[in-house]
């Protein structure tokens, strides 16, 4: 049922995207006007996403050390490096967005 949504969901995106990468010289502003409008959707999408990915790592790692303790220092390197790729994602949108 997810991976139908998700179709959906892209197959809808695509649709969307599909007259702004057609638009040729003649037209001036459209593009510009469409990236202002979307930048900060696209945004909130990647943030709430990074949001729900780290929430994610951290609880697993948690579980993980409350499981091994002895194991607690690799895991935490672990999840660190999670995290840290985790929020690029954030800061490579906003780069891209603006």
């Amino acid at each position: 049922m997810k991976t139908v949504k998700m179709l959906m969901i892209l197959t809808f995106l695509l649709l969307v995207a599909m007259p702004l990468m057609a638009a040729d010289g003649g037209v001036t502003g459209v593009v510009k006007d469409w990236k202002a409008a979307t930048a900060p959707i696209g945004m909130a999408i990647a943030s709430g996403l990074c949001g729900l990915a780290q929430g994610n790592a951290v609880k697993g790692a948690a579980e993980g050390m409350a499981r091994n303790p002895g194991a607690a220092n690799a895991i935490r390197f672990a999840l660190i490096l999670g995290l840290v790729l985790i929020e690029s994602l954030a800061l490579y949108t906003l780069l891209i967005a603006f």
